[in-house]
């Protein structure tokens, strides 16, 4: 499982998740950093889940 937030220009910011997960619910939390530690702008970011074949992108708003 990979999760990975991206800019509205394509540019990766962070990170989340990159290991091997069981099946299941799982939470994660995003504290407004990117990947070098600066905390980024509030704005619209671009989340992507891939697992195995599934592969799926969302908007989202982070406000400070």
């Amino acid at each position: 499982v990979t999760i990975k937030i991206y800019n509205m220009l394509g540019q990766e910011i962070k990170t989340l998740v990159q290991s091997e997960m069981s099946a299941g619910v799982h939470a994660v939390e995003w504290r407004g950093d990117s990947n070098n530690g600066n905390e980024i702008a509030s704005g619209i970011y671009i989340y992507r889940l891939t697992a195995d074949k599934y592969i799926i992108s969302k908007k989202m708003l982070y406000l400070k």
